[in-house]
């Protein structure tokens, strides 16, 4: 992935010093026709074509911003209401991630997330134990972080 970034970038200086024009429109022009035909050879490639995995990195972030936004905005409405409603629980999320690289990235967005805690991974990696500020359902709880976050980085890592 790192060569094609490089070989992009290389195409899109070449596009700039063939028509003399060092202005930053002609190197996102140089890029976008760089980014072009890398797709047209990208069998060639033995990872597959990189710009996949940027817009999957891209989604990643995106759903983590969201997710903060609404946690936060959960959260903020817990803290003010006269009356806190709250049934705090710690669950077992049982997790697809492999890697040690996917399960500290999945407990680091589950943390950095308001509301939740990642407590501890299990030996196997198999399991994650999360404490939520607000558990009414477990099962959705589970459901929601392996939809969005475990979802999103199997497709950021594979």
């Amino acid at each position: 992935m790192a060569l094609q970034i490089l070989l992009n970038f290389s195409l899109a200086f070449v596009w700039m010093f063939l028509n003399d024009d060092w202005s930053p429109t002609a190197m996102i022009i140089g890029f976008l026709l760089g980014l072009g035909m890398m797709y047209i050879f990208r069998r060639f490639f033995k990872g597959g074509f990189y710009f996949r995995k940027v817009i999957a990195v891209m989604k990643l972030l995106l759903i983590f911003m969201r997710e903060l936004v609404l946690s936060t905005w959960s959260v903020i409405k817990v803290v003010l209401s006269p009356k806190m409603d709250l049934r705090p629980g710690i669950f077992a999320l049982p997790t697809q991630l492999k890697s040690d690289v996917e399960i500290t990235l999945l407990a680091s967005l589950i943390t950095l997330t308001p509301g939740t805690l990642t407590l501890k991974v299990s030996d196997d990696g198999q399991t994650l134990y999360i404490h939520a500020m607000d558990l009414s359902d477990r099962d959705e709880a589970i459901a929601q972080i392996q939809n969005t976050f475990e979802k999103a980085i199997m497709e950021v890592t594979r």
